[in-house]
């Protein structure tokens, strides 16, 4: 059968939750090791401890992590519940394969469907794919004549009973192949006939569909990748250490089980009349081995079960700081932030490249018209009455009312403009002329002098309302004329060619009668193309119009040049003949065509240039400045055009005209890849390329993969454009590790022209072969897959559906927020999650380790030297709450020194501060505190008496000293690691101490112990001790002995040891002593220009409007009947 149409995002369901998490939590090392531990405790010859001290903790652990991985599961399936509700009111969720349904203007299409009708003639059905391949263009459609004929008939479509055989499901978005039999009759299928789940049907009042494609067949979701659970590079590295901890563990245990075989042997076989041995010990050996899984149980705390407890509620906590940050709430919208997983908040910390879409995400994909450069004058910039140029925010919108045609939605600043319209100027008027003529816009006119543009693509659709603002309004066409309203005026022009764009060609041209008669090529396009079309006497105007284009190069706008040509009557006439005949060629039309057009595209008159601006969303080029001074690398990872993609690059600053070089990638097959990537390797890093660089050396020798590329350095900044053509060959076998060496050099990367499958490869290359976190952020359906195979998925909450957000580990509505979400919350969270592991690990190795000293002072017999008590509170309750204070609270700078530094991003990228080396000082330094917690008592203590003259060296009394000195000595520790006393700070620390002392003296009272002297044993022990100077002196000497060698090394650490970090610090303590004066930025112009020629459209509407199929006509009403077959219909 066929799968239902709905869509998964959540993991578990009722029925498997219980088995599935439990399953996931085992997967965990420490967890198994703790159930391991629980069936030791059952034996009664080796138990030391009794079995609830470890299946209370551990329940308490695997409950507190199932809820919280239920409510992150929960906060999916709620978004998912409420996105279905909302959609199966729309009856999308029961769509079946077979079912005939109806769509209307602006609705997604919700399956894979096969096109029947339409409301627009010969069936032609507009839509936007941006949610597919990004590209902002629309792209149009048309059904087969057989079943175009149905319309919007009701009978028709019911009594449709047409079977149609097609490939298997696959994630190939631009090939379809099937075949429909109708009325036996057979008719190919193809690409054209489908509309694929994602796109949005735009221009088209309704359409029929048949459905072919269902749920997780369609192509959107066979490019969704699956699901994989996430965990932390630091989760990974606690799996290391459990297995180095429980070597350790059994080192110990086996020298103390040696240690217990030769005392027994010496000592305790003699000994037998006061401590008989029991029955099932024979001899001193099997007392040993028993003895090794007796101290394995005692010494289990070396791996603490309450770590993984509080890891999760410091988790939990660092994510609703994230729900909770009000300068990430996008008002506009009401959309907050949100932490859609708990388990990635450290990992934000770490991130070293962002991959990241183009449309919807960096950009609004809303075009303005900004500027423009008219006989080489420039238009566009405002300036006051003394000569200096106004800013934004002090601009005075132009009033277009006089115009009644005019769009109100059109902003323009420069008056000087308006005036030269209203005086005649020729060529202002002969330039807005050609903005009115030369498109393929569609014009609708469904209320008197209320125009409604249809345009295919986003730059068009703005430079037709642009011309239509200052006079010259295009109002309608047909397949032979083109009617515009100049100036008041109506005039009517007949079209006479359109000489259509495509990517080689990179320009249009229109040509037209004007009502004098008059024939005129206008001609639109990219600078580099029409400056080799242009007559020589335009060369200066040339000269300067390209100053101009520079500029606006440099804005990071959106360029295109605009010309014209008045032809000959017989000159048009025989270009004529010779157009005809090459397009009735049936060999080569294409180029042919292409000759054509060059013949009559030469010889022409500039007239100026546009800049149109991409609207970028607010604050993206800072966010990837600050990005970059963080040391993260940026890659835009686009469906779009390159020239589009490249211009952004450049507007947001992830391209510079200051870079030594931007290589361009285009290679046709796997040799001009290789060359053109080795080309590119060569110049910014020459070494790399001979065979004895090092990591030449590790490729040729290394045949186990993945192998791990260190980051290299390239000798000046660079970027790097590829396409998606030739990105198939650089992520071959082959391939792939030059692909990556020569992109981790440059400073900028650029992938264009890419489906979502690749967009998945690149990430997971990069996860595959370095040793770096990243991080995938897109705002639809198409970035689902890059999402899911980043270390971290962040989805914008957009106008692309809701797909990136409900696949995403964190979302929110503006990339800006970014910098936000990874230097604010992500650093604060892993500084936090890297202090609490160090001081965790330190303090209960000095825990544990006591023991390891005692035994060499009890006959290694499995004794404690705590009370039972203790040791079941200290990690639960007595050293819980400052850990967990410091966790949650802590900053080392406020969230403004952040923002302010990004440098200090930098020690998370290279986990400086926690890794091996790190926990190896956690342990060296937990020898040493133990050491001195145990021998600092045991030398108090030692032939010493009380103030009454009575003995003090008894185990009861040796005990409350080694626990007050450990709780003494630990609560100090973590009051030098706190950098940010707050008062919740002085009460968890201070507190807790405190506490200690009250519940000492609760638990060793009179009553306690006489009431339950088999649990309560050290009757009075607290009341005799605790006013012994001996006490206190010990206490005071433990901790000075411990925490000196922690001063010292502090102290030295940055003069010997420094890191990056260290001088950023200082700046910070110099900045607030005396503020710094921010820097004076200086924009520097680059010597060399660029073309910013971008143009989101596509080949093929030229033709479409010669043809009259866009021609608009009233479609006589059809009668309604009752349906015999399903029909769904949908509603906005």
């Amino acid at each position: 059968g066929y799968p239902d149409n709905t869509i998964k995002t959540s993991r578990y369901s009722v029925i498997n939750f219980l088995p599935l998490n439990l399953f996931e939590q085992f997967k965990r090392l420490e967890n198994a090791y703790f159930v391991v531990l629980l069936f030791l405790q059952l034996i009664p010859q080796i138990s030391s401890l009794a079995w609830y001290t470890t299946v209370v903790p551990l329940m308490v652990v695997l409950s507190i992590t199932a809820v919280k991985d239920g409510i992150d599961d929960l906060v999916k399936a709620n978004i998912q519940r409420s996105f279905s509700y909302r959609m199966k009111k729309d009856k999308w969720m029961n769509v079946q394969v077979g079912d005939i349904i109806k769509l209307e203007n602006n609705q997604p299409v919700t399956a894979d469907i096969l096109l029947l009708s339409s409301s627009e003639p010969y069936s032609l059905t507009y839509i936007e794919t941006a949610d597919l391949d990004g590209e902002t263009n629309l792209k149009v459609k048309q059904a087969i004549s057989v079943t175009s004929d149905m319309d919007n008939n009701l009978e028709l479509l019911s009594a449709f009973d047409g079977e149609v055989k097609c490939e298997l499901p696959n994630n190939k978005l631009d090939k379809f192949a099937g075949m429909l039999t109708f009325k036996g009759k057979n008719y190919l299928l193809d690409h054209d006939k489908l509309l694929l789940r994602g796109c949005i049907i735009r221009n088209t009042d309704w359409c029929y569909g048949l459905v072919i494609y269902t749920g997780p067949d369609t192509k959107l979701m066979q490019n969704s990748g699956k699901y994989t659970f996430k965990r932390t590079q630091i989760d990974h590295l606690m799996n290391v250490l459990v297995l180095w901890i429980f070597l350790l563990l059994g080192i110990m245990c086996f020298i103390l089980a040696v240690g217990h075989g030769i005392w027994q042997h010496k000592k305790g076989y003699y000994f037998q009349i006061f401590l008989p041995w029991e029955k099932y010990i024979s001899s001193s050996v099997t007392s040993a081995v028993l003895s090794f899984w007796s101290y394995f149980i005692i010494l289990n705390t070396m791996v603490p079960i309450s770590l993984y407890v509080s890891v999760e509620i410091i988790r939990l906590g660092n994510s609703f700081y994230i729900n909770w940050d009000r300068q990430m709430f996008y008002q506009p919208k009401n959309i907050p932030a949100q932490a859609r997983t708990t388990t990635l908040n450290e990992e934000l910390g770490q991130v070293k490249y962002v991959f990241s879409d183009k449309t919807g995400t960096l950009t609004q994909n809303i075009m303005i018209f900004s500027k423009c450069s008219i006989n080489g004058k420039l238009y566009g910039d405002t300036y006051d009455k003394d000569g200096k140029k106004v800013t934004a925010s002090e601009k005075e919108k132009i009033d277009f009312s006089y115009n009644k045609l005019a769009d109100p939605k059109f902003s323009f600043y420069d008056k000087t403009l308006v005036e030269a319209v209203r005086k005649g100027d020729h060529w202002v008027h002969l330039f807005f002329l050609s903005l009115s003529l030369c498109h393929t816009v569609m014009a609708e006119e469904k209320v008197e002098d209320m125009l409604v543009y249809q345009a295919q693509s986003p730059d068009e659709g703005a430079l037709v309302t642009a011309a239509r603002n200052f006079g010259f309004v295009f109002r309608s066409r047909t397949s032979e004329t083109i009617t515009v309203v100049e100036m008041g005026q109506t005039r009517v022009y007949q079209l006479l060619a359109i000489l259509d764009f495509n990517n080689v060609r990179k320009r249009m041209s229109v040509i037209v009668r004007t009502p004098e008669d008059q024939i005129l090529l206008f001609c639109k396009g990219a600078d580099t193309i029409l400056c080799e079309l242009l007559h020589p006497s335009c060369r200066s105007l040339s000269d300067l119009t390209m100053e101009h284009l520079d500029d606006f190069a440099i804005e990071g706008l959106r360029t295109l040049m605009v010309a014209y040509r008045e032809l000959d009557c017989e000159v048009f006439q025989t270009w004529s003949k010779q157009h005809s005949e090459a397009c009735l060629s049936l060999e080569d039309r294409e180029d042919k065509l292409s000759n054509v057009y060059e013949e009559i595209e030469k010889d022409l008159m500039l007239l100026g240039a546009t800049a149109i601006e991409d609207k970028l969303q607010d604050g993206v080029p800072e966010t990837v400045m600050t990005l970059n001074k963080a040391k993260i690398k940026m890659w835009i990872l686009t469906g779009d055009k390159q020239e589009t993609a490249v211009n952004i690059g450049y507007s947001c600053s992830i391209l510079e005209d200051e870079m030594d070089g931007v290589f361009t990638v285009e290679g046709k097959n796997d040799e001009t890849v290789l060359r053109e990537l080795r080309t590119a390797r060569g110049k910014m890093k020459p070494e790399s390329l001979l065979d004895s660089d090092p990591i030449n050396i590790c490729l040729t020798t290394k045949s186990k993969m993945p192998f791990r590329i260190p980051e290299e350095e390239a000798n000046g900044s660079y970027g790097l454009v590829i396409n998606g053509y030739s990105l198939a060959y650089a992520l071959e076998g082959n391939l792939e590790l030059e692909f990556l060496r020569t992109a981790c050099m440059c400073k900028g990367v650029i992938c264009c022209r890419m489906t979502p499958h690749q967009k998945a490869q690149v990430v997971q290359l990069v996860k595959r072969h370095k040793k770096v976190v990243t991080l995938a952020i897109g705002d639809g359906a198409n970035d689902v897959s890059m999402i899911k195979a980043a270390h971290i998925g962040v989805g914008i909450s957009g106008n692309e559906g809701m797909q990136a957000m409900l696949n995403s580990d964190f979302a929110f509505a503006q990339f800006r927020y970014l910098q936000r979400l990874l230097l604010v919350h992500g650093r604060w969270s892993y500084n936090r999650m890297c202090k609490f592991l160090s001081y965790f690990f330190y303090k209960n190795f000095t825990f544990t380790l006591v023991h390891f000293w005692y035994a060499f002072y009890n006959g290694f017999s499995a004794q404690t030297v705590y009370d039972t008590w203790f040791i079941t509170c200290y990690n639960l309750v007595y050293t819980s709450l400052p850990v967990l204070g410091m966790s949650l609270f802590d900053q080392d700078v406020n969230d403004t020194w952040s923002l302010h530094f990004p440098e200090l991003y930098e020690p998370g990228q290279h986990n400086f501060y926690f890794n091996k080396k790190e926990f190896m000082k956690c342990l060296m330094h937990g020898i040493y505190s133990s050491f001195v917690v145990f021998f600092v008592p045991m030398a108090t203590i030692f032939n010493s008496e009380l103030t009454n003259g009575k003995d003090i060296s008894d185990f009861q009394s040796f005990s409350l000293m080694v626990q007050t000195s450990l709780i003494s000595v630990v609560t100090m520790q973590i009051s030098l690691r706190t950098t940010c006393w707050t008062m919740i700070s002085h009460f968890f620390i201070w507190g807790s101490l405190g506490f200690y002392f009250c519940i000492l003296f609760f638990l060793y009272s009179d009553g306690l112990c006489l009431l339950f002297p088999d649990v309560f044993e050290f009757l009075g022990v607290a009341r005799n001790i605790l006013n012994q100077p001996q006490l206190w002196l010990s206490i005071i000497l433990s901790v000075v002995l411990c925490i000196l060698p922690v001063l010292g090394y502090e102290f030295l650490k940055p003069l010997f040891w420094p890191i990056s970090v260290d001088k950023v610090f200082e700046r910070i303590q110099q900045c607030r002593r005396l503020p710094e004066r921010p820097p004076i930025r200086t924009k520097l112009k680059h010597a060399s220009s660029r073309s910013a020629y971008a143009f989101s459209h596509k080949q093929g509407f030229g033709a479409l409007i010669l043809s009259g199929k866009t021609g608009k006509f009233k479609a006589p009403k059809k009668s309604s009947l009752a349906l015999k077959k399903r029909f769904l219909k949908f509603f906005s």
